[in-house]
């Protein structure tokens, strides 16, 4: 058996709909056990070594400042090697424009990096990441995501603000529906909606 470090980013932490979805999608499962889930705001410091291998990319400022804008849900999830690995296929790749018809990410990801899920890409990656997630963080024991809520998801129309947006194509009218709609989603407001959609509209 193998773990792997589970973080629901925050577009997935905070919009409701689509994290009671992917919390049903991953308790659902036979092959895998989810073997903690807990409620962690990352510092800066944590982040910045998790995506040390990212640090030369030009996005790196903004992916620190994403992952760290409000608590996430992280934890662990066991299983064997296979069952990892068809995990990590049903998630999808990495950027959603490139996410495979029928993915976690294709269903629920808003546009580019903005991916909804973290899991380990390996067993020396899973190794290395609990071990240091740890020094912050129990991550074991589970405190559950309610997935009885009826919220909205607008994924589809986010992310075509977002192509939208990203192509300079009526930014005004775009950014502000893209923040009335991630306020519907999540039941965020004032200063945390402001820095939380501020942030994910930067990832465009």
């Amino acid at each position: 058996m193998t773990d792997a470090l589970l973080i629901f980013k925050p577009d997935t932490s905070y919009r409701l709909g689509p994290r009671a979805e992917i919390w049903r999608f991953l308790r659902e499962r036979s092959d895998i056990e989810i073997r903690g889930l807990r409620w962690f705001h990352p510092p800066a410091e944590l982040i910045e070594s998790h995506y040390d291998f990212l640090r030369d990319r030009p996005f790196f400022p903004w992916l620190v400042e994403f992952m760290t804008v409000l608590p996430v849900a992280v934890g662990i999830v066991r299983a064997e090697p296979q069952s990892l690995e068809k995990l990590r296929f049903d998630l999808g790749e990495t950027r959603i424009q490139h996410s495979r018809p029928g993915s976690i990410r294709e269903r629920f990801g808003i546009y580019g990096g903005i991916n909804c899920l973290h899991l380990s890409d390996s067993p020396a990656s899973a190794e290395k990441e609990t071990q240091l997630w740890a020094r912050y963080i129990a991550l074991e024991g589970i405190e559950p995501l309610d997935d009885s809520v009826a919220a909205p998801d607008h994924t589809y129309r986010l992310r075509s603000l977002a192509t939208q947006l990203a192509a300079g194509i009526h930014t005004d009218l775009a950014r502000q529906e893209i923040v009335r709609l991630l306020g519907e989603e999540s039941g965020l407001s004032g200063e945390k909606l402001e820095r939380y959609s501020k942030v994910i509209i930067e990832g465009f």
